[in-house]
Order: C-alpha cells, then structure tokens, then sequence
C-alpha cells in the first residue's frame, strides 16, 4: 500500500493541530478557574497525580512505538494476515500492562502520603482521589487501545483527533461547570475518566469502520515476536528518560518543596509544554512518512530530508525561545499576578531547556522512524539518570533553578552528542556527521543571537505589563525571523524548508486547485 506522505503529513497536522490547541486552551481555562474556585493546592495535586501516574505508564515500554514500526512494513506489501496478528499481539500487551499498572498502582498506596510535603487541600481524600486516577490509567490501556496502531501506522492520526475534539469539547464544558457551580474535585476527576473511556471506544469504532478488513486474530511466527519484543526492550529505556525528564521533576518539587511551589513552577512548566505541542503536531504528523522514506528512498536523500527539518526545526525553536523569553513574564503577571512570578534567571533557564528539548526531538523523530531503538537503548537511561542525580543534589541548595539546570544539563552534555553518534552510525552515512554538527551548531548560535537581540530590545521599552504583551510579541516574532533569513536565506535546505511549508498549507493547496 503506497502512503501518501504529504498529503497524509497535512491533514494530521491540520487536525492535530486542532486537537493540540483546544488542549492548551482548555487546560489553560480549566488551571485558571480551578485557582480561583478551589485553591493553588488543588493545582499542585493535579500536577503530582498526573506524574506519579506517568512512571506507572512506565508498564507500556514503549509497546505503541515497536508495534507502528512493525506494521510499516506489512502495509506497505499488504500483507493483511501479518497486520492482523500484530493486532493480537499489541491486544495482549496493553491488556497485561493494563493489569500490572493496577497492581504496582495498589502495592504504592501505603507510601502515597509521603510524597507529598506538607498538608493537602481540606477536606480531601487522598487515597479516593488517587484510585480515580489510577482507574482512569487502567481504562485508557483495556478499552480498545490496541486499535489506535492501525491509525498511526496508516498516516491517520487525523481521525482520532477528530474524535479527541468533540470528545474533548463536552468534557471540558462539564469541568467548568464542576469547579464554577459545585466546586466538586470528586466529580471533576469523574467526568474525567468518563471521557477517557469515551476517546476510546469512539476512536475504535472508527478504526472498526474504515479498516473492516482488519481484526484481532492469527499468530505471528516466534522470530517476529522476539524481534517485537527486542524492540519494546530496547525502547524501555527511551520511554523511563522521558518520563524521568517531564516528570521526575514534579515528585521532587512536591517531595522537597510542596504543593504550593510546585503549582508555581508549573503555572510556567504548562507555557512550556503548550509551545511543545505543536512540535508534537509537526512529529506526528511526519514520523510515519519518515520511517516508509527510510526503508524506500537513498541514503542521499534521506539525508537531505534530516537536514532540510533539522533546518525548520532550527528556525521554529529560534522564534519560539525568542518569544517566550520576552512574553512570559508579563503574560504570567496578567493570568496568575505578580505575586506568583518567578525571577528572570528561571525564564532563561526555561527557556534554554525549550531549545535544546526541540532540537533533541528532531534527531529523535529520525532515530524512532527508523527503529535503531537496540543501538541507543543506554544513552536515555544514562541521560535520565544524570538528570534525576542533578536534581537530587541540588534542589534543596538551588531550589526550583537546580531542577531546571539539570534538565539542560543532561541534554546537552548527553543526550545530543550521543544522539549524533548513533544516528550517523546506524542510519546516516558517517561523512556527514560532521557537516551535519555545523549546520545543528550554528542554528544554535543564530537562536542565540536572535534571542539576545529580543530581549534587549524589549528590556529598552520599558512599558506597561498590557502594552509590554503586545509590544514584545511584536518585537520577538520580527526580529528572530530577520535574524534567520539574514543568516539562512541563501541556504538551499532553508529555503526547502520554506516551500515545504507553503506546500501544505491549506490556502497554497486550494489555490492551486484552482
């Protein structure tokens, strides 16, 4: 079956992009009400459950990861037989992690109460509020999760995220309600998990109905499952730095620091996290096109493609840093007061580690795409490791900068360098490593530059915090993008770059339609 990639890559950007926004919308309303309606400390709660939760997932080993990959292959050839008893087989795994998450989820209960400095909101049952949450983790692996696969190994992310928009509509309205009306915590995490059920069976009926000819059934032979299973085993250790890295931060705030600082640091943590969503709308959208690329084209070519979305990427991540090192101060001034502003020194800081995560996503994407997963099993493991070491140690001198410093830290000094190595080792003819570090490192300096420049201009205005919002939104959007065409603007992957980008917009396709 030939996938259409850029097709398929612009219609998954488009309503993932959709989705991706509505998700930093809505949480950004729902932060807000529930501040004002129940309390920073109901914050801070929301934020530890949601991590504590993320080790558990620790369970699916990245099963999603190395069964997509694995049907790459039998979709193209069609080979129906083959993507059925893969089907099977992911149905098993998320059944078995779905029951081990319950288990280790009620073996932790008795140390529940010691992760968390301090007192909790009044009148709160920690151990109902946390078997709510835990529910809501089981669902989302036993209820039909096995079918999602077929969506992303077919390109067609777009679907679901039509079901996650008008799912995520209703939920999101009777959330309001909750907090505003009844101010109800209880029945907040219950419309919750109601709506995680109905993302997946929605999701799978639609699966059901576009796919017929697909179902649960047949058996692979024994060498195609150890070699899914080498894959999962592989890709452990990319999912534990993940985790460790988004989440690990968070149970050592509340551990070390407690629930009202930790729902501080992620009044800012959450600006961060929405800018990344949409590199994760880019990501999805293009990773399932990369990884029929890497098994069909040239080496040549597929090269040319690294550089041409290290290069996008490159200018994207500039702008972005650039802009929120000049708007999220006065924008977290207007939403949650002066009172709960963070020095300057933290906002560099993040937005140093919004950088260096970005750039690092994108040497991932092609390392994923290609399944080179066994080859750089030890550099997340080791990275994750130099990360939660560094926190440990400097938190209770440095505070809220010593977690964030360690973030950087281990991505800079372990993460990409490694990350090159393997990726011209394995996939990338190794001539072009060093061609290829030129082009990374001197993206680097030009956001630099760009950013310096930003902030100097916009530290020179010295306006009002509303006037400030929108002068400085001005300032760092124009002039990191004069800064990069100034630099770039000759280069051929910069300006593929560029028409790649007015390809699949929807005004550039319609016009020329017509």
């Amino acid at each position: 079956m030939k996938i259409e990639r850029t097709k398929n890559a612009a219609r998954n950007i488009a309503f993932d992009g959709m989705l991706k926004t509505l998700n930093m919308v809505l949480p950004f309303l729902t932060r807000t009400v529930m501040l004002h309606y129940l309390g920073v400390q109901y914050l801070g709660l929301n934020g530890m459950f949601r991590s504590l939760f993320a080790f558990l997932n620790l369970a699916e080993l990245g099963v999603g990861s190395a069964m997509v990959f694995s049907m790459y292959k039998p979709i193209a050839e069609d080979n129906t037989e083959e993507i059925c008893a893969l089907m099977r087989l992911y149905r098993t795994f998320y059944r078995a992690i779905g029951l081990f998450i319950a288990v280790m989820g009620l073996a932790l209960t008795p140390f529940l109460r010691r992760l968390i400095l301090g007192d909790i909101p009044a009148g709160m049952n920690l151990y109902i509020l946390y078997f709510m949450n835990l529910g809501y983790t089981v669902l989302s692996y036993w209820l039909f999760a096995y079918k999602r696969c077929l969506l992303d190994a077919h390109q067609r992310g777009d679907i679901g995220s039509k079901v996650g928009l008008c799912v995520q509509i209703v939920e999101y309205t009777l959330k309001f309600v909750t907090l505003i009306v009844f101010r109800n915590y209880y029945l907040y995490l219950t419309i919750q998990l109601l709506s995680q059920v109905a993302v997946n069976v929605f999701t799978a009926v639609q699966v059901t109905k576009r796919y017929p000819q697909y179902s649960a059934r047949g058996r692979l032979p024994r060498e195609k499952v150890l070699d899914i299973f080498r894959r999962v085993r592989d890709l452990f250790t990319s999912k534990f730095s993940y985790v460790v890295f988004n989440y690990a931060d968070t149970l050592v705030i509340t551990a070390f620091m407690g629930l009202a600082a930790l729902a501080i640091y992620q009044n800012y943590y959450f600006i961060l996290t929405s800018l990344r969503t949409f590199l994760d709308v880019i990501i999805a959208a293009c990773i399932a096109g990369v990884g029929n690329s890497l098994v069909t084209e040239s080496e040549e070519k597929n090269y040319r493609d690294l550089s041409r979305f290290t290069m996008l990427f490159g200018w994207v991540m500039g702008v972005s840093s650039a802009m929120l090192l000049c708007l999220i101060q006065p924008f977290m001034q207007i939403w949650m007061g002066e009172e709960n502003l963070l020095a300057f020194r933290y906002v560099i800081c993040f937005a140093v580690y919004f950088y260096t995560m970005g750039m690092n996503k994108i040497i991932n994407m092609f390392k994923d795409a290609a399944g080179i997963w066994r080859r750089d099993r030890f550099r997340p493991l080791v990275a994750a490791m130099v990360n939660l070491g560094l926190n440990l140690a400097t938190v209770r001198r440095l505070g809220l900068y010593g977690v964030l410093l360690s973030s950087v830290v281990s991505i800079v000094l372990v993460q990409i360098p490694w990350l090159f190595h393997n990726l011209f080792q394995e996939v990338f003819p190794h001539r072009y490593m060093w061609q290829y570090v030129r082009l990374f490192c001197g993206l680097a300096t030009v956001a630099l530059a760009a950013c310096a420049g930003s902030c100097l201009v916009c530290a020179a205005l010295r306006l009002n915090v509303w006037l400030a919002l929108f002068c400085n939104a001005f300032v760092s959007f124009v002039i990191p993008n004069a800064v990069f065409f100034a630099a770039y603007g000759r280069n051929p992957s910069f300006r593929e770059s560029v028409a790649q980008i007015l390809r699949v917009l929807p005004g550039k396709r319609f016009a020329k339609k017509r």
